[in-house]
């Protein structure tokens, strides 16, 4: 796609890049997750006013499959290898957990590049019994720090009907010790957010306990779409998007 200006002088060598990293698919069975990622890709490459403005002040990285092997062999949680990716952040090996140490020393890569500010790390997740989408974040002592995290799922909550903020929770279980949102909330500077996105494998719940909506592929890619959308809200870029011009009043 054609740079414009803005975008050209934001991505020139030596300006600081503000990157959002986003990768899915750590666990093979959680489809959704998949559905979710595309909705973002797609909407990021489109010619959708909001798109390019997000475009001309964000890097965007997406690793949109973390477990290939596992997805190609129908597993549900595990790699070829049988490991649960997503509990080796910590210390991935080349060879037996090959996508995590990629990704993981690409991130450190752009942690120590001082031109670089990684502000955003999102994992995509499915959820096997939780309806809707919602979010996991982690816990700091630094209140204000905690208070800041929950800023952009409060957003996209308001972007997304079948986004539950209430969901939504922040945790240190040991038990997610492993996992790339823990593992890159304890590396990264107090800048970066790391979360986990999870969706329903099943239905979103809307006006009342009663309404459950079944998730549809183009429902997820949606929920991947409003996510794109948030960062606008986020950055506070919304003066930026070009509106259509208003129709021309009718005269009698």
């Amino acid at each position: 796609l054609p740079l414009s200006p803005s975008a050209a002088a934001n991505l020139r060598p030596g300006a600081e890049q503000k990157v959002v990293f986003i990768t899915a698919r750590v666990h093979p069975g959680e489809t959704p997750s998949s559905f979710v990622c595309q909705g973002i890709i797609d909407f990021l490459v489109s010619q959708h006013p909001i798109a390019k403005v997000l475009r001309d002040h964000l890097v965007f990285k997406i690793a949109p499959m973390l477990n290939p092997d596992g997805v190609y062999l129908g597993n549900y949680r595990c790699s070829l290898m049988g490991f649960d990716l997503n509990r080796h952040w910590a210390n991935p090996s080349p060879w037996a957990h090959p996508t995590l140490h990629g990704v993981k020393q690409l991130i450190i890569e752009m942690y120590n590049n001082p031109k670089i500010n990684l502000e955003f790390y999102i994992d995509i997740h499915a959820h096997s019994t939780m309806m809707n989408g919602f979010m996991y974040g982690n816990i700091f002592e630094d209140e204000e720090r905690f208070q800041r995290q929950a800023v952009f799922p409060k957003l996209l909550c308001q972007n997304a009907e079948d986004f539950s903020y209430s969901s939504t929770s922040f945790n240190r279980d040991a038990v997610k010790a492993g996992t790339g949102r823990r593992f890159l909330g304890g590396l990264l500077n107090d800048t970066s957010y790391c979360y986990t996105l999870e969706v329903s494998f099943y239905s979103y719940i809307l006006d009342g306990p009663t309404t459950a909506v079944p998730y549809t592929e183009e429902a997820y890619m949606k929920l991947g779409r409003n996510v794109a959308r948030t960062f606008l809200d986020y950055y506070r870029l919304n003066s930026l998007v070009e509106r259509p011009l208003a129709p021309t009043p009718k005269t009698r």
